[in-house]
């Protein structure tokens, strides 16, 4: 069996597709899209007879670290050395970047424990129905985002995140706004939410607040203007008061994973001001 790693092309996104499919994962064709926008040198195929047989994503985030994303390999191709070759393609693209940084499962953290990547904190997907909320339920504190909101939310998200990632929020308050709500501003920051459309399930996420009341806040008018869907999540494994919380929404703990560096991770931005993730192919 011969495999060529080749930089990934619009073409290849039902492949992706197709191998995000079998491993039960969340995206859709919109979330390849923006790897491929972003940094389409960054993506790439392993193809066997032609055929997709796995993928990797990479992202840069200004020059301060870099993502590894969407490493999927085939079900019935896996164990034969692909998803390797492919991380080892990804770190070669980024090799110019000081610090790399991704998301991992519980058996792909062994693997890249040998490349060199640390842990840096535990996180865990949550799914759940959004719970049945009357309407007046919901605080009065945050509001639905606006536009002209994105400058001050994004000035304070690079502190957060640890780097600009104006582009992907941007992107999520465009195509799902009914998920974008802001706590605070005028008198000062106090937090926002974001999400997104899956497959599966709803995404939410990124939330980001100054403490777990405003969290609770963020997340409990999202879910009472959003009745009735399902609703996944990644939460940062800081508090366990806020997933106590989240279990007596109707959330349920899915699978864990580790979000993991390689190199100096000289901007960490602030973990415990981020109570839910954008993804792990997002950060």
């Amino acid at each position: 069996m011969t495999v060529e790693i080749r930089q990934m092309a619009p073409a290849d996104v039902d492949a992706g597709l197709r191998l995000c499919r079998a491993s039960g994962w969340n995206q859709l064709e919109s979330d390849w899209r923006c790897f491929l926008d972003w940094n389409p040198r960054g993506c790439r195929a392993a193809v066997s007879d032609e055929v997709v047989v796995g993928t990797v994503a990479t992202l840069r985030f200004e020059e301060r670290f870099s993502w590894i994303s969407m490493l999927l390999v085939d079900p019935a191709m896996r164990g034969r050395g692909i998803g390797s070759a492919l991380l080892r393609d990804a770190l070669h693209l980024l090799e110019d970047v000081e610090t790399v940084r991704l998301d991992a499962s519980p058996a792909g953290r062994a693997v890249y424990e040998r490349y060199g990547f640390l842990d840096e904190y535990p996180l865990v997907r949550m799914r759940a129905l959004a719970p049945v909320l009357a309407s007046d339920a919901a605080p009065s504190g945050p509001r639905p985002m606006a536009w002209s909101d994105l400058p001050r939310i994004l000035d304070f998200d690079r502190a957060v995140f640890g780097a600009d990632r104006g582009a992907l929020l941007h992107r999520l308050y465009r195509t799902a706004p009914e998920y974008a709500f802001v706590a605070g501003l005028a008198g000062g920051m106090l937090g926002y939410s974001f999400g997104r459309h899956g497959f599966r399930a709803e995404h939410l996420g990124p939330v980001v607040a100054t403490d777990e009341g405003v969290a609770r806040g963020l997340v409990s008018i999202c879910l009472a203007r959003n009745q009735g869907r399902q609703f996944s999540l990644d939460a940062p494994q800081h508090s366990g008061t806020w997933s106590r919380w989240l279990e007596s929404l109707g959330f349920v703990a899915e699978r864990p994973f580790v979000r993991m560096f390689r190199g100096s991770n000289a901007w960490p931005g602030m973990p415990r001001r981020q109570f839910a993730i954008a993804g792990p192919e997002f950060g």
